[in-house]
């Protein structure tokens, strides 16, 4: 846990508080390091699509298509 183990002979209650002013500094502090940094989060924006997720994808559109094709012929017949 947080704080001590017992508050017998510490001289307080035990009720430990949050540092806000140590949370606003370090929310703060965010910076590139170097310009492998800036140019690493630059990549990770312009990332390219999975390949094998397109694939999937064009793959589901013609599934989708072959069921209403599929279903239309029933419902001719």
């Amino acid at each position: 846990g947080i704080g001590l183990p017992t508050a017998r002979g510490s001289g307080t209650n035990g009720y430990v508080q949050a540092n806000r002013a140590s949370l606003i500094l370090s929310k703060q502090r965010i910076a590139y390091n170097s310009e492998a940094d800036i140019r690493r989060a630059e990549a990770e924006l312009n990332r390219q699509p999975n390949a094998e997720l397109l694939e999937h994808m064009k793959k589901r559109q013609i599934e989708l298509k072959c069921a209403d094709f599929e279903m239309l012929m029933e419902n001719k017949a």
